[in-house]
């Protein structure tokens, strides 16, 4: 399957450290060698790369795991492809427009089934069971609340909702982000850690790099780092539970829901 990289953060802030380990993966430590892309926020304007070679051998990712352009909020894909061709129209992430913001998202995971999910007008552009995934998801929150955006408590519920019913077609992990909010969902694997001062040292697991996050941030920073895998060895990560959805914002937990949270207030 594929591997997702997420980050959020109060203060601008660069993801070559986490991403030179997930770029290891995609054909070199990993079998994700169909393709890479990111989605990277700042001010809520997003800049997103595609790219159907594998990170490992891409000169572009090179330049991403080196080039410090710091952002809000990142989500990363690296694929090992199940549905659909390796090509750049089923390249992760997928955007759309809603609510007048552009929404990125991406998806580790396959799903049955996925071809009678309505999608209205936000047809998807590939094949691939994930993109279609997210044009059913963008529809039903369209269809639901029409132009209004909604509060952040109704909408976890409602994101929640709908990839728990993603989740009964198969495995979904997703991340998904508006540039304010990153939403992350687990079906099987997901781990996060939050990184805030006192700042320490980190290795990679995947490559010989260490960083001592004391000599490139401020005592007032706040970074959490989402990944399917845990990155580093030298770290706690936490684990998402099956069928929890997290929220971040500006690297903290905002909304959590789990499975059993809706049921205790039914």
């Amino acid at each position: 399957m594929c591997e997702l990289l997420g980050m959020s953060a109060n203060v601008p802030t660069d993801i070559c450290f986490s991403f030179s380990g997930l770029r290891a993966r995609g054909g070199r430590t990993g079998p994700h060698k169909d393709g890479w892309g990111m989605a990277m926020y700042r001010d809520g304007q997003v800049w997103a790369i595609h790219d159907p070679r594998p990170s490992a051998d891409s000169d572009m990712a090179e330049v991403m795991s080196k080039t410090s352009l710091k952002c809000d909020i990142v989500i990363s894909h690296i694929r090992q492809a199940n549905v659909g061709m390796v090509s750049l129209p089923n390249t992760h992430p997928f955007c759309r427009i809603l609510w007048d913001k552009t929404w990125s998202y991406a998806h580790n995971g396959q799903l049955e089934g996925f071809q009678g999910l309505p999608v209205g007008i936000h047809q998807p552009l590939g094949n691939t069971d994930s993109e279609r995934a997210f044009c059913w998801i963008v529809e039903q929150l369209s269809q639901q609340f029409g132009d209004t955006e909604p509060e952040l408590d109704v909408l976890s519920v409602a994101i929640f909702e709908l990839a728990s019913q993603l989740k009964d077609k198969g495995v979904f992990n997703m991340m998904l982000s508006d540039g304010v909010r990153l939403y992350c969902f687990c079906t099987t694997k997901l781990h996060w850690i939050t990184r805030r001062a006192p700042f320490r040292k980190a290795t990679l697991s995947d490559e010989d790099v260490i960083v001592d996050f004391k000599e490139v941030t401020t005592d007032k920073d706040v970074v959490t780092v989402i990944a399917t895998q845990p990155l580093t060895h030298d770290e706690t990560w936490q684990q998402m539970l099956e069928g929890e959805l997290c929220v971040f914002k500006g690297g903290e937990v905002v909304s959590q829901i789990k499975p059993k949270d809706l049921s205790d207030t039914a």
